[in-house]
Protein backbone atom coordinates (compact mmCIF):
# COMPACT_ATOMS: atom_id res chain seq x y z
CA UNK A 1 0.00 0.00 0.00
CA UNK A 2 0.97 3.30 -1.13
CA UNK A 3 0.68 5.94 0.96
CA UNK A 4 0.33 9.74 -1.05
CA UNK A 5 -0.14 13.37 0.15
CA UNK A 6 -0.73 15.74 -2.40
CA UNK A 7 -0.41 19.72 -1.16
CA UNK A 8 -1.04 22.64 -3.50
CA UNK A 9 -3.07 25.68 -1.82
CA UNK A 10 -4.81 25.66 -5.77
CA UNK A 11 -7.80 23.40 -4.98
CA UNK A 12 -8.16 22.69 -8.76
CA UNK A 13 -4.49 22.30 -9.10
CA UNK A 14 -4.58 19.35 -5.94
CA UNK A 15 -7.92 17.62 -7.91
CA UNK A 16 -5.96 17.75 -11.39
CA UNK A 17 -2.44 15.94 -9.77
CA UNK A 18 -5.20 14.05 -7.88
CA UNK A 19 -6.87 12.63 -11.08
CA UNK A 20 -3.47 11.66 -12.84
CA UNK A 21 -2.17 9.90 -9.59
CA UNK A 22 -5.35 7.61 -9.66
CA UNK A 23 -5.29 7.20 -13.17
CA UNK A 24 -1.45 6.29 -12.30
CA UNK A 25 -2.32 3.64 -10.02
CA UNK A 26 -5.40 2.13 -11.96
CA UNK A 27 -2.91 1.59 -14.91
CA UNK A 28 -0.74 -0.27 -12.42
CA UNK A 29 -3.08 -3.00 -10.73
CA UNK A 30 -0.40 -4.49 -9.30
CA UNK A 31 -0.60 -1.36 -6.88
CA UNK A 32 -2.67 -0.15 -4.38
CA UNK A 33 -2.51 3.57 -2.68
CA UNK A 34 -4.04 5.91 -0.85
CA UNK A 35 -4.07 9.76 -1.76
CA UNK A 36 -4.60 12.42 0.80
CA UNK A 37 -4.61 15.59 -0.18
CA UNK A 38 -3.65 19.04 1.50
CA UNK A 39 -4.14 23.16 0.89
CA UNK A 40 -1.25 23.95 3.31
CA UNK A 41 2.25 22.62 4.38
CA UNK A 42 0.82 23.13 7.77
CA UNK A 43 -2.06 20.85 7.47
CA UNK A 44 0.62 18.02 5.95
CA UNK A 45 2.95 18.52 8.93
CA UNK A 46 -0.11 18.01 11.74
CA UNK A 47 -1.65 14.81 10.03
CA UNK A 48 2.33 13.53 9.65
CA UNK A 49 2.85 14.05 13.70
CA UNK A 50 -0.66 12.78 13.63
CA UNK A 51 -0.67 9.51 12.01
CA UNK A 52 2.54 8.85 10.70
CA UNK A 53 4.34 10.10 6.90
CA UNK A 54 3.92 9.55 3.64
CA UNK A 55 5.44 6.79 1.14
CA UNK A 56 5.16 9.71 -1.33
CA UNK A 57 5.06 13.56 -0.79
CA UNK A 58 3.94 15.51 -4.12
CA UNK A 59 4.37 19.43 -2.81
CA UNK A 60 3.71 22.62 -4.71
CA UNK A 61 6.83 24.79 -3.40
CA UNK A 62 4.99 28.61 -3.82
CA UNK A 63 1.97 28.19 -0.95
CA UNK A 64 1.10 30.43 1.44
CA UNK A 65 2.42 29.81 5.24
CA UNK A 66 5.20 27.78 5.00
CA UNK A 67 6.10 26.96 0.92
CA UNK A 68 7.17 23.78 -0.55
CA UNK A 69 11.06 24.01 0.51
CA UNK A 70 9.86 24.80 4.31
CA UNK A 71 7.56 21.62 4.34
CA UNK A 72 9.88 19.57 3.21
CA UNK A 73 12.53 20.56 5.78
CA UNK A 74 10.14 20.05 8.71
CA UNK A 75 9.55 16.77 7.11
CA UNK A 76 12.88 15.42 7.36
CA UNK A 77 13.42 17.02 11.06
CA UNK A 78 10.36 14.72 11.91
CA UNK A 79 12.43 12.02 10.40
CA UNK A 80 10.39 11.20 7.35
CA UNK A 81 12.46 9.22 4.52
CA UNK A 82 9.15 9.57 2.38
CA UNK A 83 10.24 10.42 -1.72
CA UNK A 84 9.26 14.45 -2.15
CA UNK A 85 8.38 15.30 -5.49
CA UNK A 86 8.33 18.85 -6.09
CA UNK A 87 6.04 20.70 -8.29
CA UNK A 88 6.47 24.21 -9.21
CA UNK A 89 6.11 27.52 -12.26
CA UNK A 90 9.26 28.48 -11.32
CA UNK A 91 13.22 27.12 -11.55
CA UNK A 92 14.06 29.32 -8.82
CA UNK A 93 13.78 26.91 -6.26
CA UNK A 94 15.83 23.82 -8.13
CA UNK A 95 18.87 23.92 -5.81
CA UNK A 96 16.90 24.94 -2.56
CA UNK A 97 15.59 21.49 -3.27
CA UNK A 98 18.56 19.45 -2.97
CA UNK A 99 18.37 20.47 0.60
CA UNK A 100 15.82 18.02 1.78
CA UNK A 101 16.95 15.49 -0.46
CA UNK A 102 13.82 15.66 -2.88
CA UNK A 103 13.71 12.95 -5.41
CA UNK A 104 12.84 14.70 -8.19
CA UNK A 105 11.34 18.65 -9.52
CA UNK A 106 8.40 19.01 -12.05
CA UNK A 107 7.86 22.62 -13.71
CA UNK A 108 3.87 23.18 -13.99
CA UNK A 109 1.90 22.92 -16.08
CA UNK A 110 2.60 19.14 -15.05
CA UNK A 111 2.68 16.79 -18.30
CA UNK A 112 0.69 13.19 -17.28
CA UNK A 113 3.53 11.52 -19.11
CA UNK A 114 6.37 12.90 -17.36
CA UNK A 115 5.22 12.55 -14.11
CA UNK A 116 4.16 9.12 -14.77
CA UNK A 117 7.96 8.06 -15.83
CA UNK A 118 8.58 10.24 -12.01
CA UNK A 119 6.41 7.91 -10.36
CA UNK A 120 7.83 4.67 -12.02
CA UNK A 121 10.79 5.30 -10.85
CA UNK A 122 9.99 6.31 -7.62
CA UNK A 123 7.86 3.41 -6.79
CA UNK A 124 10.69 1.21 -8.23
CA UNK A 125 12.65 2.92 -5.67
CA UNK A 126 10.51 1.77 -2.59
CA UNK A 127 9.80 -1.71 -3.86
CA UNK A 128 13.39 -2.40 -3.86
CA UNK A 129 13.98 -0.79 -0.64
CA UNK A 130 11.21 -2.93 1.12
CA UNK A 131 11.61 -5.85 -0.46
CA UNK A 132 15.53 -6.45 0.47
CA UNK A 133 16.30 -8.85 3.43
CA UNK A 134 18.97 -10.62 5.16
CA UNK A 135 18.32 -14.33 7.37
CA UNK A 136 19.75 -14.19 11.04
CA UNK A 137 20.05 -17.08 12.77
CA UNK A 138 18.81 -16.87 16.68
CA UNK A 139 18.24 -19.13 19.23
CA UNK A 140 14.76 -19.94 18.12
CA UNK A 141 15.89 -20.55 14.62
CA UNK A 142 16.43 -18.45 11.42
CA UNK A 143 14.98 -15.27 11.05
CA UNK A 144 14.21 -13.05 8.23
CA UNK A 145 14.17 -9.49 8.78
CA UNK A 146 14.20 -6.52 5.91
CA UNK A 147 16.65 -4.26 5.51
CA UNK A 148 14.16 -1.10 5.59
CA UNK A 149 12.85 -2.09 9.51
CA UNK A 150 16.23 -2.38 10.41
CA UNK A 151 17.34 1.18 12.40
CA UNK A 152 20.83 -0.38 13.51
CA UNK A 153 22.90 -3.34 14.58
CA UNK A 154 25.23 -3.31 17.26
CA UNK A 155 27.51 -5.97 18.68
CA UNK A 156 26.11 -6.79 22.54
CA UNK A 157 28.53 -9.48 23.96
CA UNK A 158 29.30 -11.84 21.77
CA UNK A 159 26.21 -11.95 19.24
CA UNK A 160 24.56 -9.17 17.48
CA UNK A 161 21.34 -6.96 18.43
CA UNK A 162 19.09 -5.67 15.72
CA UNK A 163 17.12 -2.66 16.74
CA UNK A 164 14.32 -2.29 13.78
CA UNK A 165 11.21 -0.27 14.15
CA UNK A 166 9.28 -3.17 15.51
CA UNK A 167 11.14 -5.26 17.35
CA UNK A 168 14.51 -5.83 18.57
CA UNK A 169 16.27 -9.54 17.40
CA UNK A 170 19.38 -10.94 18.98
CA UNK A 171 21.83 -13.10 17.10
CA UNK A 172 23.88 -16.60 18.30
CA UNK A 173 26.67 -15.78 19.42
CA UNK A 174 29.39 -14.64 15.92
CA UNK A 175 32.32 -16.90 15.04
CA UNK A 176 33.35 -14.12 12.86
CA UNK A 177 34.65 -10.71 13.27
CA UNK A 178 31.97 -7.68 13.51
CA UNK A 179 32.93 -6.62 10.39
CA UNK A 180 32.51 -9.92 8.81
CA UNK A 181 29.48 -10.28 10.51
CA UNK A 182 27.72 -7.36 8.96
CA UNK A 183 28.63 -7.93 5.42
CA UNK A 184 25.29 -8.52 4.60
CA UNK A 185 24.10 -5.14 5.91
CA UNK A 186 27.16 -3.01 4.37
CA UNK A 187 26.20 -4.38 0.75
CA UNK A 188 23.50 -2.23 0.65
CA UNK A 189 24.17 1.22 0.35
CA UNK A 190 22.05 2.10 3.49
CA UNK A 191 24.09 1.03 5.53
CA UNK A 192 27.20 2.30 7.41
CA UNK A 193 29.88 0.79 9.56
CA UNK A 194 30.82 3.00 12.89
CA UNK A 195 33.40 2.24 14.80
CA UNK A 196 34.34 -1.32 16.04
CA UNK A 197 30.60 -1.72 17.22
CA UNK A 198 27.84 -0.26 15.20
CA UNK A 199 26.23 -0.59 12.24
CA UNK A 200 23.28 1.87 10.97
CA UNK A 201 21.07 2.36 8.89
CA UNK A 202 21.06 6.20 6.95
CA UNK A 203 18.35 6.24 5.74
CA UNK A 204 16.71 6.04 9.41
CA UNK A 205 19.50 8.84 10.89
CA UNK A 206 18.05 12.15 10.96
CA UNK A 207 20.77 13.98 12.51
CA UNK A 208 23.86 13.93 14.82
CA UNK A 209 23.78 15.80 17.88
CA UNK A 210 27.40 15.23 19.64
CA UNK A 211 28.51 11.68 19.75
CA UNK A 212 24.60 10.71 19.58
CA UNK A 213 22.96 9.52 16.31
CA UNK A 214 19.53 10.90 16.06
CA UNK A 215 17.04 8.22 14.52
CA UNK A 216 14.19 9.05 12.80
CA UNK A 217 11.39 7.01 15.41
CA UNK A 218 13.54 9.74 18.07
CA UNK A 219 15.72 7.69 19.61
CA UNK A 220 19.75 8.53 20.42
CA UNK A 221 22.24 6.53 19.95
CA UNK A 222 25.83 7.20 21.99
CA UNK A 223 29.13 6.26 19.35
CA UNK A 224 32.44 6.82 19.92
CA UNK A 225 33.86 9.88 19.74
CA UNK A 226 36.53 9.04 17.43
CA UNK A 227 34.02 7.63 14.82
CA UNK A 228 31.59 11.19 14.94
CA UNK A 229 33.56 12.87 11.76
CA UNK A 230 34.02 9.99 9.49
CA UNK A 231 30.12 9.16 10.44
CA UNK A 232 29.05 12.78 9.46
CA UNK A 233 30.55 12.42 6.22
CA UNK A 234 29.02 8.93 5.53
CA UNK A 235 25.90 10.17 5.77
CA UNK A 236 26.02 13.50 4.03
CA UNK A 237 27.53 11.20 1.01
CA UNK A 238 24.71 8.46 1.33
CA UNK A 239 22.20 11.61 0.95
CA UNK A 240 24.27 13.12 -2.00
CA UNK A 241 24.02 10.04 -3.67
CA UNK A 242 20.32 9.64 -3.23
CA UNK A 243 19.89 13.04 -4.76
CA UNK A 244 21.41 12.27 -8.05
CA UNK A 245 19.37 8.92 -8.13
Amino acid sequence: MLRIAICDDEAWYVQQITNFVQEYLHGHPELSGQIHPFSQGQELLYQVEESGGFDLYLLDIIMPGLNGIQTGQQLRELGEGGEIIYLTTSSDYAVDSYSVRAFFYLLKPLEKGRLFEVLDTAVKKLNDRRSKAILITTKDGPRRILLDQILYAERVGRGLRYFCSNDTVDSMSLRVTFHVAIEPLLSDPRFCQCGSSFAFNLQHVAGVRGQQILLDNGGLVAIPRASVVSFKHAWGNYWLEEDRI
